[in-house]
C-alpha cells in the first residue's frame, strides 16, 4: 500500500481531537484540503477558533468547533452529546488528543491524567459516538499511538501509578493501551461497517510535553529538533488511514509511514486487551450505564 492523497473526501465528515495544534492541526488541514468536512475538539477557545479559521482556508468548507477538557469524563460525555447533535454523520474519527507528563497529575475524575487522557478519553468518546459512526458506515476510528507502545506494559495492580510514578513508564504504558484499544475494537466491531486502526506518527517537532516536561523534553529534544519531521510529515500517517480507498476493509492493524507494520508482542496479548477493556469500562462508568 502506497500513500497517496489525490483522491477527494467530499461530503465525507471526520472529527479530529487535539486539533488546534502539531500532529492533529496538520491532520485536519490535509483532509480538509481534500475536502472533508472537519469537525475539531480543543481544550482551548481561542486556539480552536484560530485552528478552524486555518482548516477552512484550506479547505473552504464548513468547519464545527467543540471545546472541552478531554481528561475529564464529564466533558468527554459533554462532547460527545454536542457532537451527536451537531453531526448527522460522522464518517471518521481520529483519536488524536494526548500529552506526556513528567510528574503525576490527578483528573478531576481522580485519575492519572496520562492515563485519563491518553487512553480512557479515547475509548470513552468512541464508544459513546460507535452508534453514530456505525449508521455512516463505511466508517472509520483512527488512534495516534506510538512506537513508545514496545516500551509500555499494562500495570493492572498500579495503573494510576499511586505507588510508583514515571512519566516515560506513564506515557509508554497509555501507547500500548492505545494499540491494544484498537486491536480489541477491531475484533468487536468485525462484520460491522466500521474499521479501527493505529498508528506511530514518527518523531515530530511540536511543543508535547511542553507543560510539564521530563529530561528529555528539556535537554534532548531542543538538541535534535532540526531532526524530527514536521506536523504535516507527521499527519501523514493519519490522513492515509483516515482517507485512503484501498484500506476501506481494512482493521485491526498498526502503520508506520502509511505502511503496516507489526507491533510489539506485548500488543497481540489478547487476555490482557480483553482485560484493559474491562477495567477500561469500569472506569469510565460504561458498564453501569453513567
Amino acid at each position: 500500500m502506497t500513500q497517496n492523497n489525490s483522491h477527494r473526501m467530499d461530503g465525507r465528515t471526520v472529527l479530529v481531537t487535539g486539533a488546534t495544534g502539531g500532529i492533529g492541526k496538520a491532520t485536519a488541514l490535509g483532509l480538509a484540503a481534500m475536502g472533508a468536512q472537519l469537525a475539531v475538539i480543543g481544550r482551548d477557545p481561542g486556539r480552536a477558533a484560530r485552528a478552524a479559521q486555518e482548516i477552512r482556508a484550506a479547505g473552504g468548507g464548513q468547519v464545527d468547533v467543540f471545546v472541552g477538557d478531554l481528561t475529564s469524563q464529564a466533558d468527554v460525555r459533554r462532547l460527545a452529546g454536542e457532537v451527536l447533535t451537531v453531526l448527522p454523520r460522522i464518517d471518521v474519527l481520529v483519536n488524536n488528543a494526548g500529552g506526556y507528563w513528567s510528574t503525576r497529575h490527578v483528573t478531576a475524575d481522580g485519575l492519572e491524567r496520562t492515563f485519563a487522557l491518553n487512553h480512557l478519553a479515547p475509548f470513552l468518546l468512541t464508544h459513546l459516538l460507535l452508534a453514530r459512526l456505525q449508521e455512516s458506515g463505511p466508517a472509520r476510528v483512527v488512534t495516534v499511538a506510538s512506537n513508545a507502545h514496545a516500551s509500555g506494559r499494562i500495570g493492572f495492580n498500579d495503573l494510576q501509578g499511586e505507588n510508583s510514578y514515571s512519566g516515560a513508564r506513564a506515557y509508554n504504558q497509555s501507547k500500548l493501551a492505545n494499540v491494544l484499544f484498537t486491536y480489541e475494537l477491531a475484533r468487536r466491531l468485525r462484520g460491522s461497517p466500521v474499521t479501527a486502526n493505529t498508528l506511530h506518527p514518527g518523531v515530530v517537532s511540536t511543543s508535547f510535553g511542553a507543560e510539564d516536561p521530563g529530561t528529555l523534553q528539556r535537554v534532548f529534544v531542543p538538541l535534535l529538533r532540526h531532526l524530527m519531521l514536521t506536523p504535516e510529515k507527521g499527519a501523514a500517517t493519519s490522513i492515509f488511514l483516515a482517507s485512503a480507498p484501498e484500506l476501506q476493509s481494512v482493521s485491526g492493524a498498526f502503520f508506520i509511514k502509511s505502511k503496516p507494520h507489526k507491533s510489539s508482542r506485548a500488543s497481540y496479548d489478547r487476555p490482557t486487551a480483553a482485560r484493559l477493556w474491562q477495567v477500561s469500562t469500569d472506569l469510565t462508568g460504561i458498564a453501569s450505564g453513567r
